[in-house]
């Protein structure tokens, strides 16, 4: 916290001596972070810590400061945070949370405090008007699966998911797409994020003899039913959520995630993009500087999000009159407009815009689907 004021005044000084205005110079902004740093999400949510860490101190041209807070993968935590964001920090803006029960206990708050929310965790809010889900939306993703399921000729699938928000927005997806491709679903399970064994779930998936099991879980707890489900000799195709498109679910994984077929964002995959792709240069900035500092191969699309984030902060602050002052209802409001002005910005993720009814602004072109081969992602053709 120290670095981050320090890094904000500096840049206050910066800005005055290149011949800004002083009141631009002296209006600051406060974005509040809360992520899951520890608990169950940690693997998604430290690439986010990190991420923040590596951020100019500056957004749309005045200097920023980062409130950074850990909600142990803990919605009441989450809310909590956001709670001092919104009445001791007087934040502009909120990034988080890394999951999406923490994220929509963050958007309880930010919608009754008036405060921007650029969540990193895909989820439809009940109240549009504050919340900003930047990961691609359950639709979005769900729909390129089932495409290539179709492809494939699966006629039956077994389904086994969080028994969370995550799991259950992706179990009423799942099912309406079944149905709409004539493929029966033969069984349904569930599991908590912490659990340690799914012995129980396994077994009933393997009695149904199911051509392809879909796992809607995220972070390292993704890889427990596969790994499971393997050991005890299914043979099937594994289908897996953007939620589990991390380095740590490789490593996790091991050798059960060969062959698994998951949609992600661009970031994970950037170098295989055509060289003329407007967000290839975007992402291939984000890694070298990511993996610059914490190394190679340590990407993780969950950071991305992060500098996504970013990104779109950055345009949109940009756009706001410079006479508004930032801590203000006035410059929070003007901020969120902003936001939804937001058109085919290039992302690390892909190209995003939004509107004043589609916060979710990653779309169809900002997807691709993905294999594992030999414990390596590998753009699927």
């Amino acid at each position: 916290m120290n670095r981050r004021h320090f890094l904000a005044s500096l840049s206050a000084a910066l800005l005055l001596a290149l011949g800004a205005s002083p009141l631009a110079a002296a209006q600051g902004v406060t974005v509040g972070v809360s992520v899951s740093s520890t608990g169950p999400a940690a693997s998604l949510g430290i690439a986010q810590k990190n991420t923040i860490d590596l951020l100019p101190p500056t957004l749309g041209g005045r200097p920023v400061t980062y409130v950074l807070l850990d909600d142990a993968s803990d919605p009441t935590a989450a809310s909590r945070n956001a709670r001092r964001f919104a009445d001791a920090e007087h934040v502009d803006a909120i990034i988080g949370s890394t999951t999406v029960p923490t994220s929509l206990a963050i958007a309880e708050v930010a919608n009754e405090a008036k405060i921007p929310q650029i969540a990193l965790a895909p989820f439809a809010p009940k109240q549009l008007a504050w919340v900003f889900p930047l990961p691609h939306s359950v639709a979005v993703m769900s729909a390129a699966l089932f495409e290539e399921m179709s492809r494939r000729g699966t006629r039956t699938l077994g389904f086994i998911g969080f028994s969370d928000a995550y799991g259950e927005a992706w179990l009423k997806d799942v099912e309406q797409r079944a149905m709409q491709h004539g493929i029966e679903l033969v069984a349904v399970e569930r599991y908590g994020r912490t659990d340690q064994s799914v012995t129980a779930q396994a077994l009933k998936l393997l009695t149904r003899k199911p051509d392809a099991i879909f796992i809607a879980g995220s972070g390292t707890p993704a890889a427990l039913p596969m790994r499971t489900l393997r050991e005890r000799g299914y043979k099937g195709q594994f289908y897996q959520t953007h939620g589990a498109a991390n380095n740590d679910f490789l490593r996790v994984a091991g050798s059960a995630d060969e062959g698994v077929i998951l949609p992600t964002g661009l970031v994970l995959v950037a170098e295989q993009l055509p060289d003329d792709h407007p967000s290839k240069p975007v992402a291939l900035r984000y890694l070298t500087a990511y993996e610059g500092r914490y190394g190679a191969g340590s990407r993780n699309n969950f950071g991305a999000y992060a500098h996504d984030a970013y990104l779109l902060l950055d345009q949109a602050v940009a756009r706001v009159d410079a006479q508004l002052a930032p801590g203000s209802a006035e410059f929070r409001s003007a901020l969120r407009a902003a936001l939804e002005q937001t058109r085919d910005q290039p992302l690390t993720h892909g190209l995003d815009t939004m509107s004043t009814t589609d916060h979710s602004g990653l779309g169809e072109g900002a997807r691709v689907l993905i294999t594992i081969e030999d414990n390596r992602w590998k753009l699927l053709q």
